[in-house]
Formats: C-alpha cells, sequence, structure tokens
C-alpha cells in the first residue's frame, strides 16, 4: 500500500463516514420515544462523550497497530484471530454493507422527494411483500457508480470525499446559522421543559405520563437511533496502511473528526428543538425532521434545499464507507480468513475485486429491502465490539506494558471507564427492555463461528486463537 493519504483527507474520511441520513431522521423518533428534548439532548450527549471516548481510546492502538483493517487487526492482534474474524464477518454480512445500502436508499428517497416520479412509478417488479421500487435501483446506481470511482484509484475516491464531506459540512453550519437567523418563534424552553420529573411518552392516546421504567425503555430506543448516526468513524483505521505518519495522524483523524461531528449534531438538534414544537418533530413526514424544520423556516424552497442537501450528505457518506471497508476484506483474506480472490490490488493500487465483492453485497441487501432492520438488530453488536476493543487498550496496557506506543490515550483510563459505562448502558437497557434488538445481531455473530472453524479446518494453523 502506498502512503497516499494526508491529515486532512483522513479528517474527511471521519466526517464523511459519519454523517449520512441519521441526523437527518432519527431525532423524530427518538422524540416519539422520549417526549422531552430534555432527554433528547441528554441521549444526544451521552452518545457524544461516548464516542470522543472511544475515539481517544482507539488512538492508542492505532499507534501500536498502524497498519491496514484497522479495528479488525486491533481484535485479532490483542485476543486472536477468531475475534477479528467475527467482527470482519459482522463486517460484511451487514455492519458496513447494510450501512452502504441503507445510506444508498436514503440517497434513493430523498432524490425521489425531488423527482416525485420516482416514488410515483409503479415497482419494478413486485411478488406478495417482496418489491423492487425505481429508488433501490437509484440506490443500487449510487453503489455501483462509487465502487467503480474507488476502484480507479485512491486519489479519485478521496477526491469525491473531499469535496462531498466539505459540502455537506458546509450546508451543515448553514443550516444552524441560517436557523438562528431566521428563526421568529423559538419552542426549545417548551421542548425541554419536561425533564426529571415530568417524563411523557407519545401512544395512541397522545402524550401521556410515564415511569422511571419506561423512560429507561424509551432511552435505550432513542439511543439506538443517535448512536446508528454516529458511528462509522473508525472506518478510517482501515486504511491505515494508505495513512502518512498513521501512528500520529489517524488518532488526530479520529478526536478532530469525531468532535466536530459531535459537534455539529447537537446544534442541529438544538435548531430542530428551537424550531418545531413537540408534535411537529414527533410527526414529521416520514421522520424527515430536517425537512420539516427547513419547511419552516423557508417554505417549499426550504425542503428542496435540505432534501439536496441530503443527498449530498448520503452519497458522500457511501462513498467513504465503500472506499474504507474493502480494506478489512483485503486484510481479512491475507490473513486467510476471506476470499482470496480479495488479496491483490488493481493496476491503480487499490483493492478493485474487494471493492466489487463488497459492492455486490450491499446491492443485494438494498434488494432484499432488509438492511433496515438488520441494522437495527446489530446496532447492540457494534458497540459490544466497541467496548471490547476499548477494553483491549487496558489488555494491551497489562500484557505489554513495554510496547511501543507514540500515543498514550489522553487522561487514561478515563476514557476507558466514560465509553464503557455508557456502552454498558445502552447494552443493559437493551437486553432489559428492547431484546428484539440484541438476540438477532448476537445470533448472526455466532453464526460465524462454525465459517470460522471450516475456514480453518482447510489449511494449517499455527494460531492457536
Amino acid at each position: 500500500m502506498k502512503r497516499q493519504l494526508k491529515l486532512w483527507d483522513a479528517v474527511m474520511i471521519v466526517m464523511g463516514s459519519m454523517i449520512g441520513s441519521g441526523i437527518f431522521i432519527v431525532s423524530s423518533d427518538m422524540m416519539r420515544q422520549l417526549g422531552s428534548g430534555y432527554w433528547l439532548i441528554m441521549v444526544w450527549g451521552l452518545t457524544t462523550l461516548a464516542t470522543i471516548a472511544a475515539a481517544i481510546c482507539y488512538g492508542e492502538l492505532s499507534s501500536m497497530y498502524p497498519r491496514a483493517g484497522g479495528q479488525y487487526a486491533y481484535l485479532t492482534e490483542i485476543f486472536g484471530r477468531m475475534t477479528g474474524f467475527l467482527y470482519g464477518w459482522s463486517l460484511f454480512a451487514v455492519i458496513q454493507t447494510g450501512t452502504i445500502a441503507a445510506v444508498a436508499v436514503a440517497f434513493g428517497k430523498f432524490t425521489a422527494y425531488i423527482f416525485p416520479v420516482l416514488s410515483d412509478a409503479p415497482p419494478i417488479y413486485e411478488n406478495g411483500s417482496f418489491m423492487i421500487t425505481w429508488m433501490q435501483i437509484v440506490a443500487i446506481g449510487v453503489i455501483i457508480f462509487l465502487t467503480f470511482i474507488n476502484t480507479r484509484g485512491l486519489e479519485s475516491g478521496k477526491f469525491v470525499q473531499s469535496i462531498f464531506t466539505a459540502a455537506k459540512i458546509i450546508a451543515l453550519v448553514a443550516l444552524v446559522f441560517g436557523g438562528l437567523y431566521l428563526m421568529k418563534v423559538s419552542f426549545f424552553a417548551e421542548n425541554v421543559q419536561f425533564g426529571w420529573s415530568a417524563f411523557q411518552n407519545l401512544t395512541g392516546d397522545g402524550w401521556v405520563p410515564i415511569d422511571g421504567r419506561t423512560l429507561m425503555a424509551g432511552v435505550a430506543a432513542a439511543m439506538v437511533g443517535a448512536i446508528f448516526s454516529s458511528v462509522a468513524w473508525e472506518n478510517v483505521t482501515f486504511i491505515s496502511g494508505e495513512i502518512r505518519h498513521p501512528e500520529r495522524n489517524v488518532v488526530r483523524a479520529m478526536v478532530i473528526g469525531t468532535s466536530l461531528v459531535m459537534l455539529l449534531y447537537l446544534l442541529c438538534n438544538y435548531i430542530y428543538l428551537a424550531t418545531l414544537s413537540r408534535e411537529e418533530m414527533a410527526f414529521a413526514a416520514n421522520d424527515r425532521v430536517a425537512v420539516a424544520a427547513a419547511e419552516k423556516l423557508l417554505g417549499h424552497t426550504g425542503t428542496i434545499i435540505m432534501a439536496f442537501l441530503v443527498m449530498v450528505s448520503t452519497f458522500g457518506c457511501v462513498n467513504g464507507l465503500v472506499l474504507a471497508g474493502a480494506r478489512v476484506f483485503q486484510t481479512m483474506a491475507k490473513d486467510g480468513l476471506f476470499l482470496r480472490q480479495a488479496i491483490p490490488n488493481n493496476q491503480h493500487d487499490v483493492p478493485a475485486r474487494s471493492l466489487w465483492l463488497q459492492g455486490l453485497w450491499a446491492s443485494l441487501l438494498c434488494l432484499s429491502g432488509q438492511y433496515g432492520n438488520l441494522l437495527d438488530m446489530v446496532s447492540f453488536v457494534i458497540v459490544i465490539f466497541y467496548m471490547i476493543t476499548v477494553f483491549g487498550v487496558v489488555y494491551q496496557r497489562w500484557k505489554h506494558p513495554k510496547k511501543d506506543r507514540s500515543y498514550r490515550t489522553f487522561l487514561y483510563p478515563i476514557p476507558v471507564i466514560v465509553y464503557l459505562l455508557v456502552g454498558g448502558l445502552f447494552c443493559g437497557l437493551l437486553i432489559i427492555y428492547k431484546q428484539q434488538y440484541t438476540w438477532p445481531g448476537l445470533i448472526l455473530v455466532l453464526i460465524g463461528i462454525p465459517i470460522y472453524y471450516l475456514i480453518n479446518n482447510k489449511k494449517p494453523n499455527t494460531d492457536n486463537s
């Protein structure tokens, strides 16, 4: 791998991979779950704290293992081949490819908002509940196009990433400051008034008082949306082998990128809470809370501008996910844990076969229509792997205290404790209150165990893990 990416490129990959469709949608459902802007801000605040803490922790591991593969490489080095494979298996099966599919379909849906003919047209194919729509075709077209762009060389992929990430950051900043300038009446104080002493939840009977147990269930469900919007920052570790001075630039990119994105998320949610009433947020059409806010500020013109913004955002997000994910599968193939056809680079020094395998599976998930359900189900698993990786910092300090570390976790062990506590709270609440989000994801991971042994039985294995 040639080290062609600078710190700026790495920051753009972090921010571009994080900012997709979530921030424009999930706050609507979060309001329905929580019934209060106070608790909505609390959940986003917890997610912000945990995300930045995890990025700080990952920095130490990136300085110890600055090779392609990132989190997969860390887990393999620290806990053995099986742990690394189970993460990589989950990544290919749904985490990376499912996210690509979900964000690409979001691009298709917002394209259809601007061009209604796409949504008004009858399905291309329909058989019972299964159908293929033009929005899905648009999504697949985006995946194929960006996969092709990335096979033309790293310069092509990073150019697209830098342009579209810069565009959507500027647009989000414009949304925040434009909202502050254009806002005539603020609903913020009204939306945050339901705090510790007045829990409410949206039911068929409207807003009704709820007890602490129901609130915790709502917090768990709301955190799924906030976490989904805040993951994928670790994608920059997947391409460590192509970043200049990865031992220092990877951690800088993660901390700078995650901090800026989460600040933008908090500011956007302030605009939503100040621009819209509680009912307007909760009942935003198709959960498009950003579009509802834009319509309030600028009328119909605002909805078109916001739909275009989401198209820019999702396009750049898909590119970042496509660019980074293929490097993990190539690294797994080199370790004998993925299809060996994914190993070679093409004449442009990029893993073209790995890119096309990823793109093909993501496209099939687009057609299946099940990616959204799968992503909800594996949010639990994503956080579990984050927690295992963060714990790896502690484990390596104990097991290899003298191993070279060009960067040590800032304020250690505080970031480790913060992430493990918040991640443990999230997973614990889901296990207690939202088990439909936990068992399917765990089953998906467990399916990888027989596959791992099947792969290892086909060749000699010198690793006892």
